[in-house]
């Protein structure tokens, strides 16, 4: 009885080690995929926001145009000016197909991002990024809307010196408004053109 108990017990053993590497394997065998999508995703959706020179504009205001919209914060110490760059680098590799495309930079920190604090960061970035802001429940309004997340780490012991945790996407919308396809902002400049490419032929085609 002994014998067969523990000829039982080293049987379940090997099975549990075969279904852990089977599983090792397949987790190694599928990365982390580095660009995301859905063609059903509800993402976006009607925004009335400020430009860093006081205009207001809504997402009707870019229609016939692809957006690629990033949403971070001024004060961001490292993933807000890789974004941007990576943006500005990936808009001088689109050349002239570049027109086709509104590139936005909206804020998740209106409390600090007034229009006047947005242009002077904007300066180090392609000019052709347009700053949007807006009060507190527009931007909330807005980062519902494209499904951001979005948290001040504020202390009470100074609020104007905090740091926002966000979500780092950029997110493609297309000439009708609707959602595209988002790839993270830490890709480069000429990976996120070549995505560019293939989204807007495939879509226009």
């Amino acid at each position: 009885m002994k014998t067969r108990t523990r000829r039982l017990t080293i049987i379940a053993l090997v099975a549990a080690a075969g279904a852990i590497a089977l599983a090792e394997a397949w987790f190694v065998a599928t990365p982390y995929p580095k660009v995301v999508t859905s063609g059903t995703a509800a993402i976006g959706g009607p925004f009335t926001l400020v430009t860093t020179d006081g205009k207001t504009v809504s997402d009707e205001t870019y229609r016939g145009k692809w957006l690629l919209i990033y949403f971070g914060y001024t004060f961001c110490p490292d993933a807000c000016p890789t974004a941007l760059t990576n943006m500005s680098a990936a808009l001088e590799k689109l050349g002239p197909n570049a027109s086709e495309l509104q590139p936005l930079f909206i804020t998740v920190d209106p409390q600090r991002d007034t229009p006047v604090v947005m242009t002077d960061y904007l300066k180090s970035f392609d000019s052709r990024i347009v700053g949007l802001t807006g009060n507190q429940a527009q931007i909330d309004g807005v980062l519902k809307a494209y499904r951001v997340y979005a948290e001040a780490q504020k202390s009470e012991v100074d609020n104007t010196d905090y740091p926002v945790s966000h979500s780092a996407y950029l997110y493609l919308m297309d000439p009708q408004g609707r959602f595209a396809n988002v790839i993270q902002s830490s890709e480069g400049g000429e990976e996120i053109a070549a995505w560019l490419r293939k989204q807007m032929t495939h879509k226009n085609g």
